[in-house]
């Protein structure tokens, strides 16, 4: 049996730390998320470590590029 032939383009590969720190809201804006949550909070403020988990977004066009160059599929 012969082989089909590819119409379709190449796949582009997923940069997985990108992936892993970025996402997409359903309105297609960039978002991030802060660091400095793992370790040596004991004697960080409640409000302070509140604040570490909301999602922030992207400012930058080119920073918003250069991540969905990237991670396309993000």
């Amino acid at each position: 049996m012969p082989r089909k032939a590819k119409t379709t383009k190449f796949k582009l590969k997923t940069h997985k730390a990108t992936s892993k720190r970025f996402r997409t809201t359903g309105s297609g804006m960039l978002v991030r998320t802060k660091g400095g949550k793992s370790h040596l909070r004991r004697r960080t403020s409640k409000r302070s470590k509140r604040m570490l988990s909301e999602m922030i977004e992207v400012k930058g066009d080119k920073i918003a590029k250069r991540i969905r160059l990237l991670a396309p599929y993000i």
